[in-house]
């Protein structure tokens, strides 16, 4: 169901389709708890739905249903021949580092462990 449509029902209409599309669900549920399920994109379509209708029938009650207007459009400017477009600034270059040294020491006991195994 789409939103315009759930928008031009009554409280009451919304009601009673939350309430068919839950029984719905209920069976959908059962369905794919027995593996009789086939179209299992169907369990998540009726639970968009509801959340959708819900979600109306709250605005509705509240009377903060938005107002569908359609947006206003900005009209191009025209191409002068005496306007250039503006160019992009060239992109800064990352100087590259070194690679860091380990700056850490070896540990003397395991260089005799490693010397030991190597025997």
């Amino acid at each position: 169901m789409k939103a315009s449509d759930a928008r031009a029902m009554t409280v009451d209409q919304l009601d009673d389709e939350v309430l068919k599309l839950k029984k719905e669900q209920f069976n959908l549920r059962f369905q794919r708890a027995t593996g009789q399920l086939e179209n299992t994109s169907r369990v998540r379509v009726v639970r968009r739905d509801i959340a959708r209708i819900l979600t109306i029938a709250r605005q509705k009650r509240a009377g903060d249903e938005p107002k569908l207007a359609a947006a206003p459009v900005k009209p191009k400017q025209a191409k002068t021949e005496d306007s250039q477009p503006a160019r992009a600034k060239p992109k800064a270059t990352a100087k590259r580092r070194a690679p860091v040294k380990s700056r850490s020491k070896p540990n003397p006991k395991s260089r005799a462990k490693a010397k030991k195994s190597k025997k």
